[in-house]
């Protein structure tokens, strides 16, 4: 099989309500109005940047879901979506796992999910990319950041550090 670049899109859910002060289990906080503001941004964001994706997994979480639901509005070509149980709660050695398994005549994968596993996976997967975005990334990945990688080869041989950075946005800057 030809060395095909594949594009990951790694999105950190939006700004939720606190821990603290929700009523409700960690799985089913929603967002805060912030993040209500944010992620439909980040959609158009991704929209207008011409990087489609064949697939978005994403945590079953509350949160997430709201995430990418605001998010998609903006999407002319919005891809599938697989709410996948193991996002919640994985590390980035397993999210980097769930990349693995997907079938090679996907070329784009968008992932929805949580810190520190998301900034972890973006991070790990980084071998290369322009050094400001790459310091940026290093540096922190706030609530609704998206980061943009390219790979080649196929899904099976995903591994650290292979990944070059592309973009990366914030709500913020």
């Amino acid at each position: 099989m030809p060395d095909i670049e594949r594009r990951i899109v790694v999105v950190r859910h939006a700004k939720a309500v606190p821990r603290e002060t929700a009523d409700v289990e960690d799985f089913e906080r929603e967002l805060a109005d912030r993040g209500r503001t944010d992620a439909p941004r980040m959609g158009h964001r991704l929209a207008e940047s011409g990087f489609a994706v064949g697939l978005a997994l994403c945590s079953p979480a509350r949160r997430t879901r709201q995430t990418w639901q605001l998010m998609l509005p903006a999407l002319a070509d919005p891809p599938p979506t697989v709410f996948d149980d193991r996002l919640y709660g994985a590390d980035a050695e397993e999210l980097l796992g769930v990349l693995g398994e997907q079938a090679d005549e996907l070329t784009g994968l968008l992932v929805v999910g949580h810190n520190p596993a998301v900034h972890e996976l973006a991070v790990g997967l980084c071998g290369d990319g322009p050094e400001p975005l790459v310091a940026r990334l290093g540096e922190s990945f706030p609530t609704c950041a998206v980061a943009v990688l390219t790979v080649n080869g196929s899904w099976g041989s995903l591994a650290w550090k292979a990944a070059r950075l592309v973009e990366l946005w914030t709500p913020r800057g």
